[in-house]
Parts: C-alpha cells; sequence; structure tokens
C-alpha cells in the first residue's frame, strides 16, 4: 500500500509538471494584474481616475479605458476563488492521503469543488460587471429542473458515483473486474470510473457498473500445476517437496508456498498441485516464479517431469 501511495505522490508531482506553459503564463498574468489592482486602487477605481474620466477626444477609446477597472476587478475576483480553491485542494489532498480510501473520496471531492468553483466565478464575474445575478440563479434553478428531466442518465451515473464512494465498495487502487474487463481502479469521477489494465483505459458509466468482482479485498491466490513422471515415486517428490519447499521465497507472497497434494493422474504423469497467497496485482509475477522456481527444484533433486511420448506399433505382416 505504500508504494501505491508513492505512485500517486508521483503523479501528483508529474501533473504539476505537466502543466503547459501557456496555463502557468496565464495565471502569472492574473496574479500580476492582481497585486497591480491592491497596490495601485487609488489610482485605477476611483471616478476621477485616469480611466473614468475620458481623457482622449475618442469616445471609442474612452470607453475601452473605462472598461479597464471593470476588467480587473473580475480578474482580481477570479484570481482570489481560484487561489482559495487551490489552497482548499492543497490542504485535502496532503491531509488525506493516508489509505486508497482517503484517495478516492479526495479525488472525488476535488472534482466536486472544482465543478462549484467554475460555477461561482462565472456568478461573480457577471456580479462584478453589474449583471442581476438573483435572476440569473433563480433562472438557473428553473433550467437546471428542465434539464434534469431530460438528463436522467447522467444524474444517474452522479448518484451512483457517490454510492460507490461512500459504500466504499471499491476504491483507487484496487483491482476489480467489470463486464469481464480486470483492471486497476485509477480514478472514481463523478460521472465515470477509470479501469487500467496492459496499457489499456475502460472508461464505464457509474450508472452501468454492475456484479463488480473486487479482488483486493483479500489476498488473491496463485496456482501452479506440475506433472512428475509416472516412474517417479509420489513418496520421493513429496519427501523432496518437505525439505526444499519451505525454502523458496518468492517476492510478493508473505506466506510462502503451500503443496496441496496431487491434483490429477493425467495421460503422461501425476499432476501436483502449489499454491501462495499473494497480492492481486502480483499474481500473473508469482504464478510464473513458481513455475521455475518449482522446476529447479525437482531438477536439482532428480525428479523427473514427463513430456509428450507418441509409441508406434508395426503392424507384423508375416
Amino acid at each position: 500500500m505504500d508504494n501505491k501511495l508513492k505512485e500517486e505522490t508521483e503523479k501528483v508531482g508529474q501533473k504539476v509538471k505537466s502543466m503547459g506553459l501557456l496555463k502557468i503564463m496565464f495565471f502569472s498574468v492574473m496574479l500580476a494584474a492582481t497585486l497591480c489592482s491592491f497596490i495601485l486602487h487609488d489610482r485605477i477605481y476611483p471616478s476621477d481616475s485616469v480611466f473614468n474620466r475620458g481623457i482622449t477626444n475618442s469616445e471609442f477609446l474612452n470607453g475601452l479605458l473605462a472598461l479597464v477597472p471593470r476588467i480587473l476587478r473580475a480578474v482580481v475576483t477570479a484570481t482570489v476563488i481560484l487561489v482559495a480553491v487551490g489552497v482548499l485542494l492543497a490542504v485535502l489532498n496532503a491531509a488525506f492521503h493516508k489509505n486508497s480510501r482517503q484517495i478516492t473520496v479526495v479525488r472525488l471531492v476535488n472534482n466536486i469543488i472544482k465543478c462549484i468553483a467554475a460555477v461561482i466565478i462565472v456568478i461573480a464575474v457577471l456580479a462584478v460587471w453589474g449583471i442581476d445575478t438573483t435572476a440569473l440563479i433563480t433562472g438557473a434553478g428553473v433550467l437546471t429542473l428542465i434539464v434534469g428531466l431530460g438528463m436522467q442518465s447522467l444524474i444517474s451515473d452522479v448518484v451512483a458515483g457517490l454510492f460507490i464512494v461512500f459504500e466504499n465498495e471499491f476504491n483507487v487502487g484496487d483491482i476489480v473486474t467489470i463486464d469481464g474487463f480486470r483492471g486497476e481502479v485509477v480514478e472514481i469521477g463523478i460521472r465515470t470510473t477509470k479501469l487500467e489494465a496492459l496499457g489499456n483505459v475502460k472508461i464505464v458509466n457509474n450508472s452501468d457498473i454492475r456484479g463488480v468482482l473486487n479482488q483486493t479485498v483479500k489476498l488473491s491466490t496463485a496456482k501452479t500445476l506440475i506433472d512428475i513422471e509416472y516412474g517417479e515415486p509420489i513418496e520421493k517428490a513429496e519427501k523432496v517437496i518437505k525439505a526444499k519447499l519451505p525454502q523458496i521465497e518468492i517476492d510478493g507472497v508473505p506466506k510462502g508456498i503451500v503443496y496441496d497434494g496431487v491434483a490429477a493422474l493425467g495421460s503422461s504423469g501425476v499432476t501436483l498441485q502449489f499454491t501462495a497467497e499473494c497480492y492481486e496485482g502480483d499474481i500473473f509475477a508469482v504464478q510464473r516464479e513458481m513455475n521455475k522456481r518449482i522446476k529447479m527444484m525437482f531438477d536439482e533433486n532428480g525428479v523427473g517431469i514427463p513430456f509428450n511420448q507418441l509409441v508406434v506399433h508395426m503392424a507384423d505382416n508375416k
């Protein structure tokens, strides 16, 4: 789990580094405009300032100059909200990242806060420009009701996403199987859930998720079947297994490999079954390593492993 948390921290750092130069420049301009607005407040906003008293003979230019204080107020408002939201998100991400459950909830809350912040910025900027936001909010409520009736699937996705998070059905970092696709949960959003496996990302609407198989709640079982020759006494093979198997250590297997006994009597050999408890994300690597190490154990101790043989009988024409 600690490795997963480190990976999440690294991903956040990469996202910050990958922020486009254009975005950084745009936000820097907003911060600079905000600082200038506070420092030069008495020279920009009074009615007798250079922007409001009409210093040119052109009404068009005077009108453009008169827009500067409003634009600066809008920029200041947007900047203050963005900074406040950024600080809030930074505090949430720093305080709640101890386990996959907290990471999942914080990511969902981040998405919700960003959506709310966008709405607040729009309303606040419109208020700065003198638009009656009360009527706008009332109209938005009616519009939301009308749109909601025609967007039932979207609402279902949002509600289903909230239930997934707060009922703790699965979290970011868990390995689950949804609709036959097995992958790691990389994001649980307001509307969709994203699974990743072998570089492929499957995006599933939250309301379409049915019958999830969460394979991370408990340790999974890696199984290996290995044949020995019929000519080999079972007692000899089991004596080797008893003496040498406990010495085999595999990364990702906390309790060691267990010999379960004879699984089947095959066409050319006796099938022995070995199992080991491991994390679901390591199950395939553990199976491959088990095959290798048990084969080496048998080779080193003279236990033969059969191979397919073809016996040909020649007809006697005499």
